[in-house]
């Protein structure tokens, strides 16, 4: 994949806009980002590098679709600027692909959670981080995690993430 260096051609540069050079790490690849250091997270991700499993919910930062993982720790990108991600390493949905499923991702199947689907990728994300913190999540820590689904599957989300941390320790993570 071609390392993208800047907005779309079709984005015109403000007046008001900051522009400097941004290093940046997303789902193990080096970026360059030369455009708006203010400009979200969210859409370098799905305009610039076309990584479309980051989801647009709400903007604001309140519904968590645009969950990923920055240091590690689940952050929404609609509301982290670019200039947040210098230097970090960004993990998106399609990052935790490996030579077998993420532990999250088998429960998310095993626990057949999505419905419509759309918020997924953001639950499994602050899944993911949640289990990095906690081993043996508590029902009050899960339902802590805060994303919105609007088909309501939480009894499902809430079985996946005990079944992943069930897989995390059967692996010996």
């Amino acid at each position: 994949m071609q390392q993208p260096t800047e907005q779309p051609a079709q984005a015109k540069t403000s007046v008001t806009e900051r522009r400097e050079s941004l290093q940046l790490k997303i789902n193990g690849k080096p970026y360059f980002h030369d455009g708006d250091a203010a400009m979200p997270l969210l859409w370098y991700l799905r305009d610039v590098l076309r990584l479309t499993g980051t989801k647009y919910g709400c903007g604001i930062g309140a519904c968590g679709a645009c969950t990923v993982l920055i240091a590690g720790k689940a952050t929404r990108a609609c509301v982290t600027p670019m200039q947040a991600t210098a230097g970090q390493e960004v993990t998106t949905i399609e990052g935790l692909e490996g030579e077998q499923l993420h532990p999250v991702q088998q429960a998310w199947i095993e626990n057949d959670v999505a419905q419509c689907g759309y918020c997924q990728a953001g639950q499994i994300m602050a899944a993911v981080d949640l289990l990095s913190r906690k081993r043996k999540p508590s029902e009050k820590d899960i339902a802590s995690i805060g994303n919105l689904c609007r088909c309501g599957t939480y009894p499902r989300i809430r079985s996946a993430i005990l079944r992943a941390a069930a897989l995390t320790l059967e692996r010996g993570g």
